[in-house]
């Protein structure tokens, strides 16, 4: 008797959005995915049963693309491979395609943990622990990563330009602050 096996082809997209997400690049992503299927044919016998197949393959591909940076060396590739992003980008026409543009761009320009953090939330809609899991850092670390990114794409969008966001620029609170006014009634809203 067969026992039918969790469909990897499903999972495809997923993975090539991800490795394109990490490369910045087409033909990278598509060896970079490659190596992911080759490594967890390999591996398979790893695989524990009730294991999030999604989830696993995620972190095969993570950790093949921290292999091949640690091997190649590509951070002087990698300034050079964002080169050639923004020289494929050709502004179009229609107001949705130029916003796009502007958010991929503001993307791009984020710090690789944040954009991986990032990435793996928003676009792959992992769970925080799934996406942490990936990323192999605890989850708080994973928040940490989620909200100096979101900063920096709010920043970014405002018009304040590359500027990233400092340890200590906190997000804007949902409680106002209070502030003592000299000789009054007592505490006041801060403005």
């Amino acid at each position: 008797m067969l026992r039918k096996r969790p469909d990897v082809l499903d999972l495809l997209v997923p993975l090539r959005r991800y490795a394109r997400s990490l490369t910045r690049d087409s033909a990278q992503a598509d060896d970079l995915v490659h190596d992911t299927l080759v490594r967890a044919l390999e591996r398979q016998g790893t695989l524990r049963p009730g294991t999030n197949l999604r989830t696993w393959l995620m972190t095969v591909l993570h950790n093949a693309f921290i292999d091949d940076q640690r091997r190649r060396k590509v951070e002087a590739r990698y300034a050079d491979a964002l080169g050639h992003i923004v020289e494929e980008a050709t502004p179009p026409a229609q107001e949705g395609h130029v916003r796009l543009a502007q958010v991929r761009e503001a993307f791009g320009r984020l710090p690789a943990e944040q954009r991986e953090a990032l990435h793996l939330v928003t676009i792959e809609g992992l769970a925080y622990q799934e996406a942490a899991d990936v990323l192999g850092i605890p989850i708080g670390t994973l928040m940490s990563r989620l909200g100096r990114a979101r900063a920096a794409l709010r920043t970014i969008e405002s018009g304040g330009g590359t500027r990233q966001p400092e340890a200590e620029d906190a997000p804007a609170r949902a409680t106002p602050r209070l502030r003592v006014v000299d000789g009054g009634a007592g505490p006041a809203r801060a403005s």
